[in-house]
């Protein structure tokens, strides 16, 4: 038996997050959804995406499936259902399908309740993942259940001496993890600091707060909950409740607040986000799905796609929306929406093999280098979106 999560229509709902990775793949608490399905089942999680995408994820070399919504977060009562499923049952609620085992070709399985003989519906409320705005509306909840699941049963790393601590019980500190003359508050929920990261001298931190594998805090940050880092990101300036998947720089002065930010992002020096209109008013987002804005609140910042940069000293929008690998500058408060490959608020779009360039250079600065998989995934976008 293989768990496979696989992308529903959903997906589209979730642009332009997922435009170039699984809803699987989506990082918000301390885990990505994988991460999470796989720590809670105890078992190998594999992804089925979009065929552009797939290149991306393994797959499995096997005939028994179990299915799973990849939208669909775990509880313990879920992924015990889901468990104990027998081949050609499947679990439903209110909403449609959730799970189901099957012995059916990897590329070919639908979530059509009529390919299951037996049909159970799942009696307690199931949480979907439908927007990208929730990511940052339950990253408190999801860190603090992650933060149970990661650190159960195990001992965090002493803390150092120089560190000012508002409650110890609720900080866990990985090996390699170095923090000097700092301020940690778990009070106001859990803080986690992954292996070989580092929250630099005069940092002040409040929980709940997730900080990935050599992700770096610089000096004098000031960090609110619920705020999350993914691996090797740079938090700096002012940073409040906000997603930062993976890979991105927010180093310097500014505020970010209230937002989701992808992989392999930048914000410039002095750059800042409205999270509250000036009426107070409720927060409206473009949705890709229904090409429409939505309510989304009365706070939404900033949501921004995979490779895209804001220059210094931006003004950024409430509730502004930036596709992927997007140049994003411009005077005064700049518009809300940015479509992918955007150059600035001209109309004007980044050439493809610049773009190509920027991020192979953007990408050595960690080490790496952009990958035959990563171009043919950005080559599929930019003609999609001609």
């Amino acid at each position: 038996m293989a768990i496979v999560l696989f992308d529903s229509n959903t997906r589209n709902s979730l642009f332009p997050l997922t435009y170039t990775k699984a809803i699987a793949a989506l990082r918000f608490g301390i885990l990505t959804i994988q991460e999470r399905w796989s720590m809670k089942t105890k078992e190998e999680v594999f992804v089925r995406t979009e065929t552009y995408l797939q290149v991306l994820y393994p797959i499995p070399n096997q005939e028994d499936f179990v299915w799973i919504d990849a939208s669909v977060l775990p509880n313990d009562n879920l992924v015990q259902a889901i468990l104990n499923l027998e081949t050609g049952s499947c679990i439903t609620d209110q909403n449609g399908f959730i799970a189901g085992r099957l012995a059916i070709n990897f590329n070919d399985f639908k979530p059509d309740t009529s390919l299951f003989i037996n049909h159970f519906l799942f009696p307690d409320q199931v949480q979907r993942l439908k927007y990208c705005w929730e990511m940052m509306l339950w990253n408190d909840t999801m860190i603090r259940e992650d933060f149970k699941l990661v650190t159960k049963g195990r001992s965090s790393q002493p803390i150092s001496p120089t560190v000012q601590v508002i409650q110890t019980a609720d900080i866990f500190i990985e090996e390699g993890a170095k923090l000097e003359f700092c301020t940690l508050n778990s009070k106001t929920g859990p803080i986690y600091i992954g292996k070989e990261a580092e929250i630099m001298e005069g940092s002040c931190v409040r929980g709940p707060f997730s900080m990935g594998y050599n992700s770096v805090l610089k000096m004098k940050s000031r960090i609110y909950g619920a705020t999350s880092l993914g691996p090797c990101c740079m938090g700096g300036g002012e940073i409040k409740n906000s997603v930062i998947m993976g890979y991105t720089n927010k180093a310097h002065d500014g505020y970010l607040g209230d937002a989701v930010i992808g992989e392999w992002c930048n914000m410039g020096a002095g750059s800042t986000n409205s999270n509250v209109k000036n009426t107070a008013g409720e927060v409206k987002v473009w949705n890709y799905a229904t090409n429409s804005y939505l309510g989304v609140g009365q706070k939404c910042g900033l949501i921004m796609g995979d490779y895209s940069r804001v220059a210094i000293n931006s003004s950024v929008n409430t509730g502004t929306i930036v596709g992927v690998s997007c140049n994003v500058f411009g005077a005064g408060l700049l518009p809300t929406i940015f479509n992918n490959f955007s150059w600035g608020i001209s109309g004007n779009r980044y050439d493809l093999k610049k773009a190509f360039f920027a991020i192979d250079n953007w990408k050595k600065m960690k080490n790496l280098h952009i990958t035959e998989a990563e171009t043919s995934i950005l080559e599929t976008i930019f003609a999609q979106n001609q």
